[in-house]
């Protein structure tokens, strides 16, 4: 059987594939050429943002409370929570890389049923505002640094601040057609972090005892890390699929077929 674009998501599908291979292409460079990984290195902090995002708002809908939400230089991120009960546990560990992987599939949907790039960039850009002034400010002050450091704090702000002007920006500025791509190029890059994340913490879970979300996800079940990240693979998976077949279908009933033999 051949797979066949529907004709009304053409223009969608070729945004997305050019975002797709300017994202890799610049990964792969950013190896060879450290200057390029200046480029790619705010996204980077932006998938933290929301990998840490999910954690927090995983902790106050479970009922929980949120002491400090911090990003790191080097783009890892923390945020610590009190709280207690397993399933609240197991919810908040796997809202991080889960939480990356709905946002960036979101945003595939929202382009591909062409609702408004700006609105998005806005909501993005709200959003970092958001984890950035409430948890990355002011709960680790109201909490007297116990969780936080102040250089952590510093940088959390100043990058919190420059994404969510940046995001801002683009969204009022741009032209539609630069706003179109910046939205799917924060899209992929969404993905793209949240996968190979995990790749990442499924070879730290299974070689080593670091702490990490898989490390939380162990010490609450006895269940080994690397096997909580499989589970989140295949959910990871599954969602990025959802969102790449919203591309391929079509809008109107009478053009949902995809394959033909």
């Amino acid at each position: 059987m051949q797979y066949r674009i529907a004709k009304d998501a053409e223009p969608q599908f070729t945004l997305l594939l050019i975002a797709t291979i300017v994202s890799v292409l610049l990964w792969v460079a950013s190896w060879y050429i450290p200057l390029v990984g200046y480029v790619v290195y705010p996204l980077r902090l932006f998938a933290t943002f929301i990998h840490e995002g999910g954690h927090a708002l995983a902790t106050i809908l479970t009922g929980n409370s949120v002491q400090s939400l911090t990003v790191s230089p080097d783009g890892s991120g923390e945020v610590y929570s009190l709280g207690s009960g397993l399933l609240s546990g197991l919810l908040v560990s796997s809202a991080g890389y889960l939480g990356t992987t709905v946002f960036g599939a979101g945003l595939l949907a929202w382009i591909r049923y062409g609702f408004s790039s700006r609105i998005a960039l806005y909501v993005s850009a709200g959003f970092v505002a958001v984890m950035t002034v409430i948890f990355g400010f002011l709960a680790p002050v109201w909490n007297l640094f116990a969780t936080s450091t102040v250089g952590g704090l510093f940088f959390t702000i100043i990058s919190g601040v420059f994404l969510a002007a940046a995001l801002a920006a683009i969204a009022k500025f741009a032209s539609l057609k630069w706003a179109n791509f910046a939205l799917a190029f924060v899209a992929v890059q969404c993905l793209l972090n949240a996968v190979f994340d995990l790749l990442n913490v499924f070879f730290i879970s299974a070689t080593t005892t670091m702490h990490s979300d898989a490390a939380n996800m162990a010490a609450a079940t006895g269940i080994p890390g690397f096997v909580w990240v499989l589970v989140w693979m295949v959910v990871s998976i599954f969602m990025i699929s959802v969102g790449l077949r919203v591309y391929a279908v079509s809008k109107n009933r009478s053009s949902e077929s995809v394959f033909e033999d």
